[in-house]
C-alpha cells in the first residue's frame, strides 16, 4: 500500500492499532482483535446512537481493517516499514543532496566505508554493508550500483558523526 493521502498526515498502521514498530505478530493480532470490537460501527452505534457521527465510526473500522490486512502479512508489512522510513526521511531537510560519484570510498580492513566530507571538518559516512541491508548492492571496486532490489530510484539521509546537518544520497539504478 502506497503511503499517500490521509496516512501520511494521519495515523501509521501502528499507531491504529496501538502497537510499536517492533510488535510481534501475536502483539499485532491481539491488539487487533481488540481495536476491532472497539471500533466494531455496530456495536458502537447501539451503544451511543447520537454520540458519534456514523460515518466516523465506519472509517475508523475501515482503518483498523486496513492495517491488520497491511501488518498481517509479513511482505506486505515490510514494503509498508520500507515506504513509512521512506517518507519519515523525505520529511527531513537534508543539508545538501549528493550523489554516489560525490563520495571516496575507504576501506577499514574488511568494511569499506563511502565517506563525503561535511562543513564541520567530519564525514558523512555509511559502510557497504549498511546499503547492502538495504537493497543496494554497489561494486566493490568503484563507486555505482551493481544491482537494485526496486530497480527505482532512491535515497538515504546520512547524517555526519559530529554536526546535526544530514546529507541526501541519491541512488539511481543505472543498469
Amino acid at each position: 500500500m502506497p503511503l499517500t493521502g490521509k496516512t501520511f498526515f494521519g495515523r501509521t498502521h501502528y499507531e491504529v492499532l496501538s502497537v510499536t514498530e517492533d510488535a510481534s505478530y501475536d502483539e499485532i493480532r491481539a491488539s487487533y482483535k481488540a481495536a476491532v470490537l472497539n471500533s466494531h460501527p455496530d456495536k458502537l452505534t447501539k451503544k451511543c446512537d447520537a454520540c458519534t457521527d456514523p460515518d466516523n465510526l465506519q472509517h475508523d473500522f475501515l482503518y483498523v481493517q486496513k492495517a491488520w490486512e497491511i501488518l498481517s502479512d509479513s511482505k506486505s508489512r515490510a514494503k509498508y516499514d520500507k515506504e513509512l522510513l521512506f517518507f519519515r526521511q523525505e520529511l527531513e531537510v537534508p543539508a545538501n543532496e549528493i550523489e554516489l560519484g560525490d563520495m571516496s570510498m575507504e576501506t577499514l580492513g574488511d568494511i569499506q566505508e563511502l565517506l563525503y566530507e561535511c562543513r564541520c571538518g567530519d564525514y558523512f559516512s555509511i559502510t557497504l554493508l549498511e546499503l547492502r541491508e538495504m537493497g543496494i548492492l554497489l561494486d566493490e571496486q568503484s563507486i555505482e550500483v551493481k544491482s537494485f532490489i526496486d530497480s527505482v530510484p532512491t535515497s538515504v539521509l546520512i547524517p555526519c558523526g559530529s554536526c546535526s546537518l544530514k546529507v541526501r544520497l541519491m541512488i539511481s539504478n543505472g543498469l
